[in-house]
């Protein structure tokens, strides 16, 4: 029986993985495509187009990731979603008062702060699922 399910856990992290291969490529991809504040028509055009597969690919991973978790993998996606969405909340407010104070400039670090906030969703929610099982 541990067998089995030790099985279903290395397939469902190898589903994962394969479907987050096109996320954590078009990430990078989409920033360096976007790090030129002079771009030509067609630069933008590549950024925007390789942003917008970069959101499509996040919203693919996280429908079939709901669709293969069960009730409580759910919850506990759903909480670390909420726990990463208040960090990113409160870190932003933190860089629009220094950004306010010219201490630094809230464009530099907005990206940063948001790939921040993904992480530490995907962190919680993997400690989360291997403390839990």
């Amino acid at each position: 029986m541990a067998e089995q399910q030790d099985q279903a856990t290395r397939a469902a992290r190898r589903a994962v993985l394969i479907d987050g291969l096109p996320v954590a490529l078009l990430g990078p991809v989409a920033l360096a495509l976007g790090s030129n504040p002079d771009q030509s028509p067609a630069q933008k055009a590549w950024w925007i187009s390789a942003t917008a597969a970069f959101a499509l690919a996040v919203a693919w991973v996280l429908f079939r990731a709901f669709r293969r978790a069960d009730e409580y993998l759910r919850k506990i996606q759903l909480e670390s979603m909420a726990i990463a969405f208040a960090a990113v909340l409160v870190a932003l407010q933190v860089a629009t008062v220094l950004d306010a104070t010219d201490i630094i400039q809230l464009h530099q670090l907005a990206q940063l702060i948001l790939l921040g906030g993904v992480a530490l969703w995907l962190t919680i929610a993997d400690l989360r699922t291997r403390v839990h099982r």
